[in-house]
């Protein structure tokens, strides 16, 4: 039985208002942002174009994107862009998949401290790396690392409850095999499976979250509340902390990747994902909503299963995903480094003996109304075939303000 299309935006429509009704104070600013965008992206509210047939005469309407990033709609247009500018940059070398996570005690603090938590643990990966990288005993050579940001989770070696939206903050980290020597005259490959030792890697990263997490407790910078209320208390935060020095943190690393193209290959599919997919819902009634997901316990074709949950709890799930605003989900280290790319790329293709490509950087972003048109136009008509022309632009909704208060009026 096929079921019609079903949208996260549908669900924050017809559910949003009493949810967040039922959650008035436990909702942060940012995450009623998203849902007021998602709930209006590619509508009426925020304009478009209208374009006519040349043709048939065949009028067809194109509403503007909110391009928020965690938009399911809108992030696919978003990766497209970011992996044109990434394919400039990519070397002929083998690359490495590593992925660092955290353990469930200190993800669960991660919840009511997002940004702090959530920066420590893309700092201490990339500082392990780079670290054990610039070792003499492991590579001898400065590593170039590009990391995403993940909140939730799909593989077995962390859940085994599959793509079910549940809270598992971890960075996915694509390295190439090898790096510059400290006076950039040598380009230093690694073995050809093998880039650093997860062992290694895991104790200096365990060490490095520990410490930045007593930190930030020091610094009066993590927030504790209902059942974590007690770990405010620095004595009792140092007892938390205690355990997790003497268990082995998970550090993943997979077998290389089989050339370049096969890490755009994998960035397609990780580097702008969200909670979940549009594509990933079945049906929605009055009280729940059934999805696909994946069961990683069962092997083979049985691990593609659905899920229903209460309409509250898939929303309070979509939510929990949302990152802090400012908040980087991915970000370059090493010889990758924003301020000093292009260089080092040049330099290494150079050493490498490659030609270096012209290939230029794409733009990330473009306004809402030029999303609009190019969506429009890429398209032919759906009746004849014909070519699309903009006939008209159709401007957003002005929404009502509040009026000046007293202050601002008498200026």
């Amino acid at each position: 039985m096929s079921w019609p299309k079903l949208e996260v935006a549908d669900i924050f429509r017809l559910h949003g208002s009493a949810w967040r009704a039922a959650n008035a104070g436990h909702i942060s600013l940012d995450q009623l942002k998203v849902m007021n965008a998602i709930t209006r992206c590619r509508t009426a509210a925020l304009g478009g174009h209208a374009a006519r047939c040349e043709d048939c005469g065949h009028e067809h309407i194109a509403y503007n994107s909110c391009r928020n990033r965690h938009c399911p709609k809108c992030q696919a247009g978003a990766a497209k862009a970011w992996l044109a500018a990434r394919e400039a940059e990519l070397l002929p070398v083998r690359y490495f998949h590593l992925v660092f996570t955290l353990p469930k005690p200190v993800a669960d603090i991660a919840r009511h401290n997002k940004r702090e938590i959530y920066n420590l643990l893309m700092r201490a990966s990339a500082d392990t790396v780079i670290r054990i990288a610039a070792d003499p005993k492991h590579l001898g050579a400065r590593a170039g690392i590009t990391s995403v940001l993940h909140t939730s989770c799909r593989r077995r070696v962390f859940d085994t409850t599959g793509s079910a939206m549940t809270h598992h903050p971890h960075v996915h980290m694509i390295v190439p095999g090898g790096g510059l020597s400290a006076d950039g005259a040598r380009w230093i490959a690694c073995r050809r499976n093998f880039f650093l030792s997860v062992r290694v890697l895991s104790r200096l990263y365990r060490r490095l979250v520990l410490d930045g997490l007593a930190r930030l407790h020091k610094a009066g910078k993590l927030h504790f509340f209902g059942d974590q209320a007690g770990l405010a208390d620095r004595a009792a935060f140092d007892a938390f902390l205690q355990p997790l020095r003497r268990i082995d943190w998970v550090v993943y690393a997979k077998e290389p990747f089989a050339g370049p193209r096969a890490v755009l290959a994998y960035l397609s599919r990780y580097t702008h994902r969200v909670a979940i997919s549009n594509s990933r819902l079945i049906r929605m009634n009055g009280r729940s909503v059934t999805f696909r997901a994946k069961d990683y316990r069962v092997n083979g074709p049985g691990r593609h299963t659905t899920m229903t949950l209460k309409t509250g709890e898939f929303i309070r799930r979509f939510l929990i995903h949302v990152l802090p605003k400012g908040q980087h989900r991915i970000r370059h280290y090493g010889f990758f480094g924003n301020g000093n790319r292009a260089a080092n790329i040049a330099r290494i293709r150079e050493l490498l003996r490659v030609e270096t490509s012209d290939q230029g950087y794409a733009h990330n972003g473009t306004a809402d109304d030029a999303d609009a048109l190019a969506r429009i136009l890429a398209l032919p008509c759906p009746c004849c075939g014909g070519h699309l022309i903009i006939a008209e632009t159709i401007a957003p909704e002005r929404r009502p303000r509040a009026p000046p208060g007293t202050a601002r009026a008498a200026t």
